[in-house]
């Protein structure tokens, strides 16, 4: 695998973190020629304001293995040197990779055209309005399709490059990699952009915020209002009205919430049985998780694993 290549465009506005992210993951493992481009091989201007010299000019570049596009405000432009190089160079390549608002500029190139893909929630609107021929998935925070790839928001591209990373050298090397970035889980791409801790709000009271850590991290224990209430050292009464009020979720659906997310990630990770992942997540029976993943994902767990 020694000696892959890895092409990262860099433009006017580039997304900081969208670039250093994926080069850190395909550095970490110590088997790609990683090369900066730009058009004209100028130095460019982060959205963050920082200074990146890239190694040669994007008209140079040669058939690389791997094309990562970043995202950010330059984006908008849709730089035309950018999309032209990638109309007529882009097909060479195994795959292409976009992190965030870079879906904009495969999708301008004709890349994503009957494809699937995503990119940062708050533009996915953007997205499809823009290129109706494109079927975009807000839900994911990568997504692969053919040769094609697409991540969500900045972090996101960390874990869409860990993924190719497993894709050619491994699932070991791939988790030393995660490990080494002190990432603190290594997503599948089927994760949702708003993990059931983002998609709430973090509780203004300190016992509230207790009490959201330790669901998080005790998907298995007694999860009723009753239980979270003593925690907390509430009645059953205030802690439902203060937790809906601070958190914007009943005690209820937030538990929901976190116990799927676990389950998901068991199922992706692992290779326990559905009884004891049931177990493990607070569900008592896999019955009971079946039909909260029929719910809430509209399939089973049994059928969830085998297509993630």
């Amino acid at each position: 695998m020694a000696g892959r290549d890895v092409l990262i465009i860099v433009f006017e506005g580039v997304q900081s973190l969208d670039v250093t992210g994926p080069l850190e993951v395909f550095a970490g493992a110590g088997a790609y020629r990683i090369t900066t481009a730009s058009p004209g091989g100028t130095p460019v201007r982060t959205s963050s304001g920082l200074a990146l010299l890239p190694d040669l000019d994007l008209s140079t570049a040669s058939r690389p293995d791997t094309v990562v596009v970043p995202g950010g405000e330059g984006t908008r432009s849709n730089d035309p040197a950018v999309v032209d190089w990638l109309r007529q160079h882009a097909s060479r390549a195994r795959r292409v990779a976009s992190v965030c608002s870079g879906a904009f500029l495969l999708a301008e190139a004709g890349l994503l055209a009957g494809r699937r893909a995503t990119t940062h929630w708050r533009v996915c609107d953007s997205l499809a309005r823009r290129y109706p021929d494109v079927e975009v998935d807000p839900e994911p925070i990568f997504v692969r399709d053919g040769p094609i790839a697409t991540s969500a928001g900045v972090t996101a591209g960390i874990d869409l490059a860990l993924a190719l990373v497993e894709e050619d050298l491994g699932r070991e090397i791939a988790s030393e990699i995660a490990r080494h970035l002190v990432m603190f889980l290594r997503r599948p791409g089927n994760q949702a952009q708003f993990s059931a801790q983002l998609s709430a709000q973090l509780a203004v009271r300190p016992g509230l915020r207790e009490v959201q850590q330790w669901i998080a991290d005790n998907p298995h224990a007694d999860l009723s209002v009753p239980a979270l209430a003593e925690r907390a050292s509430l009645s059953p009464r205030q802690f439902a009205r203060a937790f809906a009020g601070e958190v914007g979720q009943t005690p209820g659906r937030y538990v929901d919430n976190v116990r799927l997310e676990a389950a998901r990630r068991l199922l992706h990770d692992g290779d326990d049985g559905l009884e004891r992942i049931a177990a493990r997540c607070g569900y008592g029976t896999a019955e009971t998780m079946r039909r909260a993943f029929v719910r809430a994902l509209g399939v089973a767990p049994g059928e969830y694993r085998r297509r993630f």
